[in-house]
């Protein structure tokens, strides 16, 4: 279970696990744009999952704020050791081009193959999507299936 909110509107700092219930239950709702949101995230799940090789799907951002217009998503996924951006289908592709992503879905989306970085690179790489602009940390999400 999600912990609360912080007065700031974000949720404590740290790598927060969830499931798909949980997430629609707490973000998917209570504003036109939240429930919008929510489609595209699922979109954007269901796209990295066709190539059978996503290994973390983490959300970061407005989406799990408690802001009710979050402002986009924000997702980073973390690929399995063996994915190969050519063996993904060609309706997935479009995820692993930051830019392309941005355009298409209107989301930013980033991604590493784990083994890439070291174990303590990795943390430091997660660690960034936890900072906010005004240097202040906050929590991100990743959603297990």
């Amino acid at each position: 279970m999600l912990p609360t909110f912080e007065s700031s509107g974000d949720l404590p700092e740290g790598i927060h696990v969830s499931d798909w219930t949980e997430i629609e239950a707490r973000f998917g709702t209570g504003s036109e744009q939240r429930a919008r949101a929510y489609a595209k995230l699922r979109h954007l799940y269901e796209l990295g999952s066709r190539t059978g090789r996503v290994a973390r799907f983490i959300v970061f951002g407005s989406f799990v704020s408690a802001t009710t217009a979050p402002g986009d998503v924000d997702v980073v996924l973390v690929m399995a050791a063996d994915f190969r951006l050519e063996d993904a289908p060609r309706e997935s592709r479009t995820l692993f081009a930051h830019a392309e992503a941005q355009a298409r879905f209107g989301a930013s989306v980033f991604w590493v193959r784990e083994g890439m970085l070291s174990d303590e690179l990795m943390r430091t790489f997660l660690e960034t999507w936890q900072t906010k602009r005004d240097g202040t940390k906050r929590g991100i999400v990743e959603i297990k299936t």
